[in-house]
Parts: C-alpha cells; sequence; structure tokens
C-alpha cells in the first residue's frame, strides 16, 4: 500500500513539475530574414527558437495553396528550417502565415510573394526607380562582391546608384531588421576601391576627403556589424563629403533612430540619399579625386508589420548649424520627399498593395506615421 502511495506521490510530483517548466516556457521565436519574396521565389533559412517542442504550420490566404514548403514542420528546441517559395506565375501578389506553434504559445509571420509584373529592375521593396541610363546600379551581397541572385549569394546586402562625374551616389538601399544587422563590430576597414567598379571611377577612402569634410555612410556601419557585410560598408560608393558636426548629430542620432524602428518590426526598407544636383562644393582631392559634396541629406523608411505598411520621410539641410536639432523636425511625407528630390521611392509596392494603398501610405502624415511607430 505504502509502494502505492510513494508511486502516486512522485507521478503527482513529476506532473506538477513538468507543468510548471511548461508555465515557464518563453515565448517561441520565429526569424524571417526575408519576408517579402520575389516573383521568382527562392529558398531562405528561418530561425525556430522554442524551449519545447514546436509545430510550424503554413496557413495560405486567397485560393493559391502549397506554394511554399518547409524542410521541416516540427522539431524540438532552436533550428534552422530551410522554407523554399515556387515561383508566382500571376501578376497578383499572394500571401501566406507561417505558424509555430509550441505548449503554451503561438507565434506568426506572414510572407508575401509579388506578382509577376516584368520589369528589368530587382523586385525589392526598398528600391527606388532606376530613371538615370547614365549613372551605375550595382547590388552587393553580405561578403561585399557582386550579388547575383539569392540562388548563388544568398541575402542580397546593399545597392546603389552612382554618378561617375560626381564620385557619390545618389542613393544606397537596403533592408533592416534584427538579422540583417547581425552581430560584431565596426571594422574600420576603409577601401580604396569597389568590386564592382574600377578603381579610376571612385575615390580611395583610406584617407579622409580633404577640404574638411569626414567620410559619412550612406548605410552605416552599425547597420551590417557581422565582419564582411561591415567591411562593405566601407567602400567608396557608399561613402560622401560630410560635414563633421552634422554627421556626429543629427545625422547619427537618426540612423540610431532608425535601427530601433527596425527592431519593432519584421523588415525596415531603407534609402538613405544625398542630394548633389544643384551643389557647386567640392570635397578635396586626398581620395584622388573630388567628390560633389550634397547641398542635403533624406532618407526614406518603409516599414512592414505583418501585412501593415507604413512609411516616412527625411530630409535635411547638409548644415552643422542643424547639428543640435531634433530629426523629427525633419520629417516629411514620401510624397513630399519624391517632388524635392526627384526620386519615386518604393516602385515595387504597388505590385504588392495596390496603388490606392500605396498612394495612401505615401501621402500619410509623417508625425502620425512616427507615434505609431
Amino acid at each position: 500500500m505504502s509502494r502505492r502511495i510513494n508511486i502516486l506521490i512522485i507521478s503527482v510530483a513529476l506532473g506538477a513539475l513538468i507543468s510548471c517548466q511548461k508555465q515557464d516556457e518563453r515565448i517561441p521565436v520565429l526569424t524571417i530574414p526575408e519576408s517579402t519574396v520575389i516573383p521568382a521565389g527562392g529558398t531562405q533559412m528561418i530561425t525556430v527558437g522554442a524551449d519545447y517542442s514546436w509545430n510550424l504550420a503554413i496557413d495560405y490566404s486567397g485560393g493559391q495553396q502549397g506554394w511554399i514548403s518547409a524542410s521541416a514542420t516540427s522539431g524540438n528546441g532552436t533550428q534552422s528550417v530551410r522554407v523554399t517559395v515556387e515561383p508566382n506565375e500571376s501578376e497578383d501578389p499572394r500571401s501566406a502565415i507561417l505558424r509555430l506553434t509550441t505548449p503554451m504559445h503561438s507565434v506568426s509571420s506572414q510572407i508575401i510573394q509579388s506578382g509577376n509584373i516584368v520589369t528589368s529592375m530587382p523586385q525589392w521593396l526598398e528600391m527606388p526607380a532606376l530613371d538615370h541610363p547614365e549613372m551605375f546600379f550595382g547590388v552587393h551581397s553580405m561578403d561585399g562582391g557582386k550579388y547575383e541572385g539569392r540562388d548563388k549569394s544568398g541575402t542580397r546586402n546593399w545597392s546603389f546608384y552612382y554618378d561617375y562625374d560626381s564620385f557619390v551616389s545618389w542613393w544606397v538601399a537596403y533592408p533592416l531588421n534584427k538579422s540583417l544587422i547581425g552581430s560584431g563590430g565596426r571594422t574600420d576597414n576603409w577601401q580604396a576601391t569597389d568590386p564592382l567598379l574600377p578603381a579610376s571611377k571612385v575615390c580611395d577612402v583610406t584617407k579622409t576627403y580633404g577640404g574638411g569634410w569626414t567620410r559619412g555612410h550612406q548605410i552605416p556601419s552599425a547597420d551590417r556589424l557581422t565582419y564582411k557585410p561591415n567591411v562593405s560598408t566601407f567602400y567608396p560608393t557608399n561613402m560622401t563629403p560630410q560635414d563633421y558636426d552634422f554627421n556626429a548629430g543629427i545625422w547619427a542620432n537618426l540612423e540610431m533612430q532608425v535601427r530601433k524602428y527596425s527592431l519593432g518590426c519584421d523588415t525596415l526598407y531603407v534609402t538613405t540619399g544625398a542630394d548633389i544636383r544643384n551643389s557647386n562644393k567640392w570635397s578635396g582631392t586626398n581620395t584622388g579625386h573630388a567628390a560633389r559634396v550634397p547641398t542635403h541629406y533624406y532618407k526614406a523608411l518603409l516599414r512592414r508589420s505583418g501585412d501593415d505598411f507604413s512609411a516616412v520621410g527625411f530630409y535635411f539641410p547638409h548644415n552643422s548649424a542643424i547639428a543640435g536639432g531634433d530629426f523629427k523636425d525633419y520629417a516629411i511625407s514620401i510624397s513630399a520627399l519624391e517632388k524635392k528630390v526627384g526620386v519615386e521611392f518604393f516602385v515595387v509596392l504597388p505590385s504588392v498593395l495596390g496603388k490606392e494603398k500605396v498612394a495612401a501610405i505615401k501621402n500619410a502624415d509623417p508625425k502620425k506615421t512616427l507615434e505609431n511607430w
């Protein structure tokens, strides 16, 4: 009799212990590097992080089913899962929810695949229009070399639109989230060349520009902390001659805030630009060439959280007098920014959301948008 009581006590205790463990279970993590996928589809590794056993399910929106597959639909603990998205032959976008379930919790993340609209430009949400054929458009892979598609190069790093005559890029565009930021530190590995361009066409930024101008990043070093991606942020095509106080003040404050914005959503799509169209200032020639000094700098930000999209722009005079100012005072709508700089932003977005929704996003009140971020 006493033996039965002891067994019963042990069973109850074990049950209580297991129950307590499950109650202490942390919220699982589902990390998807690229939650917006181009029409051609492709493969990516997602991360599932859980304390106990988990199940991964795919819930499709609309009529199309079965166009996403996962290498594992159940497991234990933290695991990498290969997710494959089939090509989208339709002009209409499609979406699905990846749902991760554990004994105590359920988290989800949406994948959107854009429609198959024929175009010669990449189908990435951060992309501005490419309407100046005299300029060079390049895309870097995470190892700093030429990006040749997801199947060959993996995740894209950053793209740029380079002005040969001014020796600076009009803009640099890239996606940003916790996974893409990575881990590591600033390398300060200033580069003489960009592997995508001849050395004669770029400034050697292993030295300062001269003339009192600092070397200002367009994609900040801290937006790519893993070693090789970080080195790529020190390429000359990512640099512009920038006022030191402006760089270290209001501009640096906005860069830090942009990273914070990216941590609160699935992905933040960023375009950073240097407005040089009306500039008559040039840097020194310590870098081998004099580079045109921008009159203004700007950022266009598109935030995606699930199926919710919002956007805001910033436009700054390149002036040390505003170095101590509040960057929010320079927030404007994307439509207003497009008029100021003559660039159309987020040109792929209508294929995902439709023209009317995109117009509303681009015209949204910037102050209200930032309050929600």
